[in-house]
């Protein structure tokens, strides 16, 4: 027996249902059911969803065109697919053109002629079938995943290149890719609509294009930003969730991970691996302006420092023009990678990191003898005794009322920058974009070898592998470095 197809005919006129349904008594493929208005066929389709409605446009309690907007405005897309051909007895394109912009799939006017009807309901059994086997093929699809990337975290430049490449390279070596939506909160989700296929390749994605969640991953190479995330799931520490993400990942017979991100997302990562199998290949790739992670260059911090230094020489230029003092709030965490090499890259005078000794009498009076002053401070400078004490100054801020206890007046007017999010949204430079190349391959290759738990690192040119319990979030920065960031109190 082939397929059965579900049409509801909805009509107040109980002569005209029983014509539409006489002119399909003679195909067994059909299956019949009626609704005297709108109202009632919401009720018999919230029951069972047809695949075909032919809908009267005037009707009591709810006409067709409120039956349409219910149908096709559906949010969860499971009622939009629906084959929907509105019958009026009113000849006006005006008409018409309302229902059809509203979603109606065809219009017909009354009195209907039997063989057009038949024809027009042909049509839509065809387009019922073709709507089947997509979503078939998309529930098979996403039954079983291959490759996962996971991104968590905050934006970065370089995100969206490192998944193109990554993607590129696994379907290299035939392997399928896909991504979680919103990055670890999607693993704790786990409903279907969590999760994407990513295809490189022109000729996979032609053979997938008409599948929904399929994305073609090629042009995020050029792309700004992070496509596929959300904020830092925060709730991931709970070891609970992190047991729900592992469920998901087992149900789904996930062959392959690959954690992109900073220092949270590679805990987070580090910390699931404790609920997964070890048949489960794991691997992460650092994206993250600040340099979180120690021992390897990090996608997106070349980018960062370039933007970093230019932002901070627009404010140098405005406090010499102005005789004024600058202290910008800049990234920086843990150790503050971000704002010192932004600092020495600008040529500023002061940068202010999280683990630093100030002497804050010292810098009030070096200020007062310039006429211009940039200083840079980590976001994460004395950050624990801020929220300690309920401080909701921003570093820069907090740094300027630290210098003001001194009680010694600063002659020059100070101007408080906050942390500007716009280096995030910056677009990959060449240097971040070749690193996002070369450990897109270099996971590739491990993943193809059989190993697990590594991560591909670039340090001064040459390439490592570096295992997980060999990772380190705490890149502290070089003494020698931060006697150069200093051009306004060393002596």
């Amino acid at each position: 027996m082939g397929q059965i197809f579900r049409v509801l005919i909805v009509d107040d006129d109980k002569v005209t249902r029983k014509l539409y349904r006489g002119i399909l008594k003679d195909f067994p493929e059909f299956r019949v059911r009626e609704a005297k208005n709108g109202k009632e066929a919401l009720d018999l389709i919230a029951k069972s969803t047809p695949d075909i409605v032919i809908s009267d446009l005037i009707m009591p309690e709810m006409d067709g065109l409120e039956l349409c907007r219910h149908i096709k405005g559906d949010a969860s897309a499971s009622l939009s697919t629906i084959y929907l051909i509105m019958v009026s007895a009113k000849e006006t394109k005006e008409d018409k053109m309302v229902c059809m912009r509203e979603g109606a799939d065809d219009y017909l006017f009354k009195p209907v002629d039997k063989e057009e009807l038949l024809a027009r309901i042909k049509v839509g059994q065809r387009i019922a079938a073709r709507v089947r086997k997509t979503e078939m093929e998309t529930r098979r699809m996403f039954e079983e995943i291959d490759v996962l990337l996971v991104q968590d975290g905050g934006c970065a430049p370089g995100y969206n290149p490192v998944t193109a490449f990554i993607t590129f390279h696994l379907e290299e070596i035939g392997r399928e890719i896909y991504a979680t939506v919103e990055g670890l909160k999607s693993l704790v989700s786990g409903k279907r609509d969590d999760f994407i296929r990513l295809v490189y390749h022109p000729q996979i994605l032609k053979k997938l294009d008409q599948a929904p969640g399929v994305f073609h991953a090629a042009p995020l190479s050029d792309w700004r930003g992070a496509l596929l995330r959300g904020e830092r799931y925060r709730d991931f520490v709970k070891r609970e969730n992190q047991k729900k993400a592992a469920e998901t990942i087992i149900k789904r017979n996930v062959k392959a991970i690959i954690a992109i991100g900073g220092n949270g997302t590679f805990r987070g990562i580090r910390e699931l691996c404790d609920f997964l199998p070890t048949a489960i290949q794991v691997f992460f790739v650092p994206v993250t302006i600040d340099s979180d992670v120690a021992g390897t260059e990090c996608i997106g911090e070349n980018t960062g420092i370039e933007m970093g230094a230019e932002k901070i020489r627009c404010y140098m230029a405005d406090a010499r023009t102005h005789k004024r003092t600058y202290i910008i709030e800049m990234m920086g965490a843990s150790s503050g990678f971000h704002a010192l090499h932004s600092c020495l890259g600008s040529r500023a005078h002061l940068a202010v990191l999280p683990n630093s000794v100030i002497d804050h009498k010292k810098v009030v009076e070096a200020l007062n003898q310039k006429n211009d002053c940039v200083i840079v401070v980590a976001e994460g400078y004395k950050e624990k005794e801020r929220r300690k004490a309920g401080i909701e100054d921003n570093a820069a801020e907090f740094f300027h009322k630290e210098l003001l206890e001194t009680g010694i007046r600063i002659k020059r007017k100070v101007v408080c920058e906050p942390f500007s999010r716009d280096i995030r949204g910056a677009g990959a430079n060449n240097q971040d974009i070749t690193l996002a190349q070369r450990m897109a391959y270099k996971v590739a290759e491990y993943l193809k070898a059989g190993t697990s738990r590594l991560m591909p690192a670039v340090r001064s040119g040459k390439e490592y592998a570096i295992p997980f319990n060999e990772i380190h979030t705490d890149n502290l920065v070089e003494a020698d470095l931060l006697v150069l960031s200093n051009r306004l109190t060393r002596t």
